[in-house]
């Protein structure tokens, strides 16, 4: 891992994802100065929970894609670049979903005539056992059809966010205690096999370039030491085509220097890929 300060971009293409827990909350906490540090050409957030004229302040001289949820104050999820994007799409393609603020596509054009489309999601994060749960596995459902569709229309692919799903027991610090929660579920987890298996060839970037070691971690609870502590989760992520994936080049994730200077509970996770 390396500070943002000592990761030049070089001629990479930056992409970032955050759930910024409240747009205006986190802008007031100090994103704002993150955002001037970080040399960023995409960047995904979700749990934006902020109307779209805020966002579109917020991000004055960017180009924004943003998708509000119906439920006020809850969800949203955006795209915002320096380019604008050739085509834009809000939704997952099940109307249940088209006011949930939770997914949101936008295509880029790349040198030689090649596209990329990028997407930032929101997964519903779940209760086992409840109507939140089961509308988390329609989502997941969804995604499995839609997964495939992107990468066939698009020569790259590349879905970042806020999945709300540990793949494995590297994602959770503390993970036999949570067998039984929505969030490491054994049904949860079976879709990322899915999403990495044979069947869809999808790959978890950060995972493929931290290796086999516990975290990094992206979310730690704001109840006790959980932060103090690293007992965090690793629910953040950029699932990309096989394509892309071999263009990473680094990963980081811009974990905050103390508790009392996170702007959420959330930290970014940003790549670079060099196309």
């Amino acid at each position: 891992m390396t500070s943002p300060e000592a990761a030049p971009k070089g001629g990479a293409l930056r992409i970032a994802t955050v759930n910024v827990n409240g747009l205006r909350a986190a802008w007031r906490k100090g994103m704002a100065e993150w955002l001037k540090s970080r040399d960023l050409d995409i960047l995904c957030l979700q749990e934006v929970r902020a109307p779209d004229p805020v966002v579109h302040e917020y991000f004055d001289g960017w180009h924004v894609l943003h998708a509000e949820a119906d439920a006020k104050g809850r969800a949203g999820v955006a795209i915002v670049s320096r380019d604008a994007p050739t085509e834009t799409r809000i939704g997952i393609g099940d109307d249940y979903f088209a006011t949930a603020g939770r997914w949101v596509e936008a295509d880029y054009a790349l040198d030689g005539g090649r596209q990329l489309t990028v997407v930032s999601a929101y997964v519903h994060s779940g209760e086992a056992g409840t109507p939140k749960q089961e509308d988390k596995y329609r989502f997941l459902d969804v995604m499995l059809k839609r997964l495939p569709e992107l990468a066939e229309a698009s020569d790259h692919a590349l879905v970042v966010g806020d999945l709300n799903v540990g793949h494995t027991p590297l994602d959770i610090r503390n993970w036999k205690a949570n067998q039984k929660r929505a969030g490491f579920l054994p049904e949860e987890r079976a879709y990322f096999d899915r999403f990495f298996g044979t069947e869809i060839g999808w790959k978890d970037v950060h995972r493929e370039l931290s290796g086999q070691v516990d975290g990094p971690y992206t979310w730690w609870s704001q109840r006790g030491k959980a932060f103090d502590n690293d007992a965090g989760w690793r629910i953040d992520y950029h699932l990309a085509t096989p394509g892309l994936a071999a263009s990473a080049s680094g990963a980081v994730v811009d974990r905050a220097a103390s508790w009392d200077t996170r702007w959420s509970d959330h930290a970014p996770l940003v790549i670079d890929y060099q196309i």
